[in-house]
């Protein structure tokens, strides 16, 4: 029989982290442990306010699956079981994780995939501040061949340029978390890509995805709070250009895993992407990062600590694997 354990983490961060909505200065995340024999597997979330969660609400999702999850739950009858969202996240990638330990084999080829994940090179996340501020921690950040700016609806050429002097040669994401309107990235959209920026995520609020239709942007628009699951692709044709798959989105590695192939399918680029946590969570997203146009799983080195065997980081912005005693 399967054991389910829950618990709750604090992970400092180092300085804080500051987007649109606000900033703070830890990652809370929740762990989730399911035991069978001498094996356990581990998955890793992140609740998000944003979508209606919290620690309480993720761990009480989780808690109500204790019966299905000690009978012998696959991660089939998990994705029916519970909705997409951060507490399907950590389970699957459990069950993904104590399935690879029982059977002697590794999560990438039980998923079917063609290679082991490999280095690859990841977007630095820098937080909204002052043009000023910003360009400091571009400087400490010239390592970054991407960096991704958090932005808000103040000051955005002022940053960005301030940002593109500090490191000329990175390319520049650029993140408004929802906080823009039509005018504005028609007014800034043409001056970003004379800064070196290569994709803006998520400028408007998720609903008015509608807004863009029709326009031809100078630098690519990517939906993140717009997509989640595979059935809202439809609704982001010819307003986006590529999508964030984020594992608490869509509710874990086997949803990932099946919206970026829909994704493909559908002639949209992906980006795979993460909330601020360890490596116990970005260790299944760097599944995807073979299939991406652009990762951003710098998670980790946003933290003060990480797990032990965590991911490692190299000069020129390279990421290398956890160890897979981690996950997977």
């Amino acid at each position: 029989m399967r054991h389910l354990h829950l618990a709750q983490e604090n992970w400092p961060i180092r300085g804080s982290f500051t987007i649109s909505r606000g900033a703070k200065r830890e990652a809370q995340v929740v762990v989730a442990s399911i035991a069978e024999g001498a094996h356990t597997g581990r998955g890793e979330c992140v609740p998000y306010g944003r979508y209606g969660e919290s620690i309480a609400s993720v761990l009480a999702q989780m808690d109500a699956l204790q019966s299905p999850i000690a009978a012998g739950m696959t991660r089939a009858q998990l994705q029916d079981a519970c909705p997409a969202g951060a507490a399907r996240n950590a389970l699957d990638c459990a069950l993904w994780d104590l399935e690879a330990k029982q059977r002697g084999v590794p999560v990438w080829k039980l998923a079917g995939l063609i290679a082991a994940p490999g280095p690859c090179v990841t977007a630095y996340t820098l937080s909204l501040d002052t043009p000023e501020a910003m360009a400091a921690a571009a400087a400490n950040a010239a390592q970054f061949p991407v960096l991704k700016l958090k932005l808000g609806a103040a000051d955005v050429i002022e940053c960005v340029r301030a940002v593109h002097q500090a490191a000329p040669q990175a390319k520049l994401i650029i993140d408004a978390n929802e906080a823009w309107d039509l005018a504005l990235l028609q007014e800034v959209s043409p001056r970003l890509k004379a800064l070196n920026a290569v994709l803006i995520e998520q400028p408007l609020p998720a609903g008015a995805d509608d807004a863009l239709a029709g326009y031809e942007w100078p630098v690519p628009l990517c939906a993140d709070e717009s997509c989640h699951e595979i059935a809202g692709l439809a609704q982001l044709r010819g307003r986006y250009g590529l999508i964030n798959i984020k594992l608490d989105k869509t509710g874990g590695l086997t949803g990932a895993l099946a919206l970026a192939q829909a994704a493909r399918t559908q002639g949209f680029g992906i980006m795979v992407g993460c909330m601020v946590s360890t490596s116990l969570a970005m260790a299944p997203a760097l599944l995807l990062a073979g299939l991406a146009d652009f990762v951003d799983l710098d998670g980790p080195l946003l933290l003060q600590q990480d797990r032990a065997g965590g991911l490692r980081s190299a000069p020129g912005g390279i990421l290398y694997p956890p160890d897979p005693a981690l996950w997977g």
